[in-house]
């Protein structure tokens, strides 16, 4: 029996301009996608009314050892979803062959992250300044930057802690996050010592005003506003010889979370800390305990320590 696929695909381009007023570039964009799988199919002997599930997952295994990515896979599975339903209203399938496909997973993205010689230069540049010009504005960024890094806290979480911080006397901040959910988090001595010296000076220019806010704020919250931090810590990532692009109060969250995870942190005590309520969320950290167990097996494996020295 004659092949009919391409005959098929014409039918179908034609409804997709007539009935559904495609545009141009979306005819071509289903035109090129649809004539690569007809031609994969072809080449298998296999037909457009004939082929199978086992045919496509086929297709879609050899487009992604191509190196096509999870976004390229799911157009063209929509493409070809398109394309089946058409023939199924048409009557020329009795089925429809693409039901049963899994749409590609895509991977999440990597986070953005410092390396830890970079969040040094960060907070010595903040320290430094905070050093030669002890204003409110310095000893404010410096504090900020520390309790940050120290601590994995969202920036919204930061800027709007109490100002009741101040009076507490411990190596431990309660932090108030997403639901109201309260969780507690331990501060390093060198947050402690910049939040006492911001403290201080804050209480001394502010002449014993009552503010509710750590860092209070003429804007209409009360407290600092992420958009005046974010900025201002670009300017301080400038003045430290630091990319500017890539520095943000999110990146310096992931930093907090990788580099405790590079140097043996549990993935769970990570997940707490972050204030996350689910694991999976934490796990977009997997990559850097791979890493970790990765250079474990090579440091301290019996067989690698010998191949080392036979090198």
């Amino acid at each position: 029996m004659m092949d009919l696929s391409s005959a098929h695909l014409e039918s179908f381009l034609e409804m997709m301009s007539v009935e559904r007023g495609a545009a141009v570039n979306t005819l071509s964009s289903y035109q090129r996608d649809l004539e690569d799988i007809l031609a994969f199919l072809k080449a298998r002997g296999v037909k457009a009314t004939e082929a199978g599930p086992d045919d496509f997952r086929a297709y879609f295994a050899d487009f992604a050892a191509q190196g096509f990515k999870a976004s390229s896979q799911a157009r063209r599975l929509s493409a070809l979803r398109q394309f089946y339903k058409f023939l199924y209203a048409e009557g020329i399938r009795t089925d429809d062959p693409t039901g049963v496909l899994d749409a590609p997973k895509k991977g999440r993205p990597l986070p953005k992250t410092m390396s830890v010689d970079d969040v040094t230069r960060l907070i010595g540049q903040a320290e430094a300044e905070a050093t030669a010009e002890p204003g409110l504005d310095k000893l404010r960024m410096a504090a900020l930057i520390e309790l940050l890094y120290a601590t994995g806290m969202r920036v919204s979480e930061l800027v709007s802690l109490p100002a009741s911080v101040l009076a507490r006397d411990g190596r431990f901040l309660i932090v108030r996050g997403k639901g109201n959910k309260e969780r507690m988090v331990p501060l390093s001595r060198s947050a402690i010592a910049s939040l006492q010296r911001y403290g201080a000076r804050m209480q001394a220019e502010t002449g014993g005003e009552d503010s509710p806010w750590l860092f209070p704020s003429s804007s209409e919250s009360g407290y600092l506003p992420r958009q005046v931090f974010a900025r201002d810590l670009k300017g301080l990532a400038g003045r430290a010889g630091v990319r500017v692009a890539s520095i943000s109060p999110h990146v310096l969250r992931h930093a907090f979370a990788s580099h405790l995870l590079a140097n043996g942190a549990d993935l769970r005590a990570v997940q707490e800390l972050l204030g996350h309520s689910d694991i999976s969320t934490t796990q977009i950290y997997t990559h850097v305990l791979e890493e970790r167990l990765h250079d474990l097996v090579q440091n301290h494996h019996p067989l690698a320590k010998q191949a080392k020295k036979q090198d």
